[in-house]
């Protein structure tokens, strides 16, 4: 059995796969399955993937998204550790090795954050880990940065963007796994936020490099409206009421200016899909509520301790 699962959800992304797909060939480390989840891909994906063997291929007859898809990776695969993998990627060869090793020495990490680059622009960085803010606003740290080693120190962060990211199995059968309502972006925040209130950490581990070409299979209004959902979400499921209490008025006042973002630039699909997204939010309240009175009641550490490892409010919105 395998050491190592990495799971990459597909969909539509044959102008990528080889490169990424290649790109694990020439990994250092070589205890690793690699399991790709195709969401009902209708371009040349499946035809491609049968120019490597080596990979488990789980075709899906529709599109499941990110959090379906990679659910139905960590179900079928069996490593201890689990990498998700974006399919618009390419990893440097002791990527998976530096992040299993740094997982490794850090015991009490239940997740690893790669080092994300942007693909054309390789001094350019896209993620040195998550953070989130204690105004319910995620982010990329570095995002945009030139990488002039700022971020080349191992150290704790909020969660990893899911883009390249490590999961100890153990912590997944504890937390549960992608929460499939969110589709797909900030599901990465909601497992690491649960994972937080359960006293699993993050570890970044700048040395794991990984190049990205950013959204090239996604992105757009699609994009805009699931943030604008998902933000709230992770809010309503995942502060501790504490800490409502106690920044509501930075939620509140993050969420409003989002709204009035939206309104300046109405003309603007993204800007329109947004908004759409927050009024989603709200026709989802009563099923995040139910699930956010299970969560809290397994929160397993203090308020006090999840409040340090939220940001200040005001470090800008994820992209």
């Amino acid at each position: 059995m395998p050491r190592v699962s990495v799971i990459i959800p597909n969909w539509n992304g044959a102008p990528y796969l080889a490169v990424c797909l290649d790109s694990l060939r020439r990994q250092t480390y070589n205890d690793f399955q690699v399991v790709v989840v195709d969401n009902g891909s209708h371009d040349q994906s499946l035809a491609l993937l049968r120019e490597f063997p080596e990979v488990q291929v789980i075709p899906l007859p529709s599109n499941r998204f990110f959090a379906g898809a990679v659910n139905q990776g960590i179900r079928c695969s069996q490593g201890e550790v689990v990498v998700l993998l974006n399919n618009d990627t390419e990893a440097e060869p002791t990527w998976l090795e530096e992040l299993v090793r740094g997982l490794e020495a850090h015991s009490e990490a239940g997740m690893a954050a790669s080092k994300l680059l942007l693909f054309r622009q390789r001094g350019i960085l896209h993620s040195a880990g998550d953070f989130y803010g204690r105004d319910g606003v995620p982010g990329n740290r570095g995002v945009w940065q030139r990488d002039n080693g700022q971020y080349d120190i191992v150290e704790e962060v909020f969660g990893p963007c899911g883009g390249a990211a490590a999961y100890q199995r153990r912590m997944l059968d504890d937390i549960g796994l992608f929460d499939e309502d969110f589709k797909g972006y900030c599901e990465d925040v909601d497992l690491a936020f649960r994972g937080q209130l359960r006293g699993y950490r993050c570890a970044f581990i700048p040395s794991a490099r990984v190049y990205h070409h950013l959204s090239a299979t996604g992105g757009g209004p699609l994009a805009s409206f699931l943030c604008g959902q998902n933000f709230i979400n992770v809010i309503v499921k995942d502060m501790p009421s504490p800490l409502l209490r106690r920044y509501w008025r930075d939620i509140l006042g993050a969420q409003l200016g989002y709204v009035s973002q939206s309104l300046r630039h109405w003309r603007e699909p993204a800007a329109r899909a947004r908004l759409r997204g927050q009024l989603a939010a709200l026709t989802m309240l009563p099923r995040m509520l139910v699930k956010r009175q299970h969560i809290q009641a397994q929160r397993r550490v203090s308020i006090e301790e999840i409040e340090s490892r939220l940001s200040a409010p005001g470090n800008g919105p994820r992209p």
